[in-house]
C-alpha cells in the first residue's frame, strides 16, 4: 500500500516507527522526496496540504521580515518574529515585526508605527545569528509574555520540533524572576510534543481546567476491526473524544467518506465525540469550554456517576 494511503488510514499523521511497520524505509524516503508526505518534525510524518504549504511559506516570510527589522534597528527579533525563524507554528502571527531594543535607546514615533518595539536587554548569549533570540530564550519569552493559550501553542511547537526538550526549558526557567517563574514552569509542564498543531494546542488549553476531564493529544483508538484512527484529544477513562475539525481533511468525497466511517466506528465503540471548528476554538473559547463542560456533566449523569463537586457550578 502506498505511504500516502497508510498515512490516511492513520489519521493523516504518524510516527516513523508506526509507518515502518507497514511500509519500507525506501518507500517512506521516496514519498518525502516526492513531496507526497512531509516530515513535520523529528520522527513525525504527515500528509501535505495547501494549509501546511502556505503556513511554511508564511513563516519564512515572517522570519525574513523579523531579520530585516532587527538589522535596521540594530535590535533583536523576539517573540513571534523569533518563533517564525525557528519554524514554530503559532496561534496568531504578528501584524508587525517584533523587535527588542536596549533600555538606553530612544525610539522615534515612526519606528513604533512600523515595528512592535519592546524595550529590554537581550544578552549575546541569548541571541542566535546575531539578530534573533535563541530557541530557549524564545520559548521562555513567549511563555512569560503571551496569553497562556498562545504560549502553549508555542511551547508545543518547540517541543515537537525536538531541538529543545522539557528539562532544558525548565532548567532555564529556574533563572527567571519570581514574577514569571511559576507561570512559565506550569506552562512548560503542560506542553506536549505530541500536539499536532496550534489549533489542537489551543483547544487542549481551553478544556484543561474542566473538573474531571483529562485529555491527551493524538490518541490511537482501535476496535475489533483494527485501528479506527488517531484522534486529536481523548479522555480514555471517560471515553470522550474532542476533535479540532479542519477543512483540509474534507476536501474530497473520499476524505468525507473516510471521516464518516471513522466517526461512526468511534460512536459504535462507546466514544462520545465533540467536534469544533477553527473559528469556534480561536475566537469563542468560552463557548467551547462551556459546551465541553455541559457535555461532561451530562455524561456523568448518563452513567449515574456523581460528577466532581465543581463541575456543575
Amino acid at each position: 500500500m502506498p505511504v500516502e494511503e497508510v498515512l490516511a488510514e492513520l489519521g493523516g499523521v504518524a510516527t516513523r516507527s508506526e509507518l515502518l511497520t507497514r511500509v519500507t524505509e525506501g518507500a517512506l524516503r521516496r514519498a518525502v522526496a516526492a513531496g507526497t508526505v512531509i516530515r513535520q518534525s523529528r520522527g513525525r510524518y504527515a500528509l501535505p496540504s495547501a494549509t501546511w504549504i502556505g503556513e511554511r511559506a508564511e513563516l519564512t516570510e515572517l522570519a525574513e521580515a523579523g531579520r530585516r527589522a532587527a538589522h535596521e534597528l540594530s535590535g533583536t527579533a523576539i517573540l513571534l518574529s523569533a518563533t517564525a525563524r525557528w519554524g514554530w507554528p503559532t496561534k496568531w502571527v504578528p501584524t508587525k515585526p517584533q523587535v527588542a531594543l536596549p533600555r538606553n535607546r530612544k525610539v522615534a514615533t515612526g519606528v513604533r508605527r512600523r515595528f512592535d518595539v519592546r524595550i529590554r536587554d537581550v544578552p549575546s548569549s541569548d541571541r542566535d545569528d546575531g539578530w534573533v533570540t535563541s530557541r530557549v530564550r524564545t520559548a521562555l519569552d513567549c511563555a512569560s509574555l503571551l496569553p497562556p493559550d498562545e504560549a502553549v501553542a508555542v511551547l508545543d511547537s518547540a517541543l515537537r520540533e525536538g531541538a529543545v526538550d522539557r528539562d532544558e526549558l525548565l532548567l532555564a526557567a529556574a533563572g527567571l524572576a519570581p514574577l514569571y517563574r511559576s507561570k512559565v514552569e506550569r506552562l512548560i509542564r503542560f506542553a506536549d510534543p505530541d500536539a499536532a498543531n496550534p489549533f489542537e494546542s489551543v483547544l487542549r488549553w481551553i478544556v484543561s481546567d474542566i473538573p474531571g476531564l483529562d485529555v491527551r493529544p493524538q490518541v490511537r483508538i482501535t476496535d475489533d476491526d483494527g485501528q479506527i484512527g488517531i484522534v486529536d484529544l481523548a479522555d480514555e477513562q471517560l471515553r470522550i473524544v474532542i476533535e479540532a475539525d479542519s477543512f483540509q481533511w474534507h476536501g474530497s468525497r473520499e476524505a468525507l467518506e473516510r471521516d464518516c466511517i471513522r466517526y461512526n466506528r468511534l460512536i459504535a465503540e462507546g466514544w462520545l465525540v465533540l467536534r469544533f471548528s477553527w473559528d469556534q476554538v480561536m475566537r469563542h473559547p468560552e463557548r467551547v469550554r462551556e459546551l465541553v463542560r455541559r457535555t461532561l456533566l451530562q455524561n456523568y449523569l448518563r452513567v449515574r456517576r456523581a460528577p466532581p463537586d465543581d463541575l456543575a457550578s
